[in-house]
């Protein structure tokens, strides 16, 4: 069966938010990690899925646009994960392995793309990591 329009686009504004923790971590988003995230989402993540939004943009933009909007208000993190946990929980058929070892070639490329992971990051992608391979 394939996941509503709905699904998709709670699943992808719950990657923008983990994708936002990762960056927001150490307490500075850097334009790398942006960019990164951007960079990733267009080769990645756009041809992955095809479900579109109302405007008739790909429904895997919303990644982008949650994490820009995060990055705009200064969202606090410490509900993202447990928030992210439950979703999965709710919904792990979307959960594939394709889509797991994405998240975290995402999360991973993120952290990485200004000077190194940190020992914040390494921590934040580790519980990310536990979470998928439940």
């Amino acid at each position: 069966m394939k996941p509503s329009h709905q699904t998709m686009t709670h699943l992808y504004e719950h990657l923008g938010k983990v994708f936002y923790s990762i960056a927001a971590i150490d307490k500075t988003i850097r334009e790398e990690e942006i960019e990164k995230l951007k960079q990733i989402i267009k080769t990645e993540w756009l041809p992955l899925e095809k479900s579109f939004n109302e405007f008739g943009d790909d429904t895997a933009y919303e990644i982008e646009i949650v994490f820009d909007w995060l990055v705009a208000n200064e969202w606090e993190l410490e509900q993202v994960i447990p928030d992210f946990k439950i979703f999965r929980e709710e919904h792990q058929h979307l959960f594939t392995p394709e889509i797991n070892v994405l998240i975290l070639k995402t999360a991973n490329a993120i952290a990485s793309s200004f000077s190194g992971k940190n020992k914040s990051e390494h921590v934040l992608i580790s519980q990310l990591s536990a979470i998928l391979l439940q």
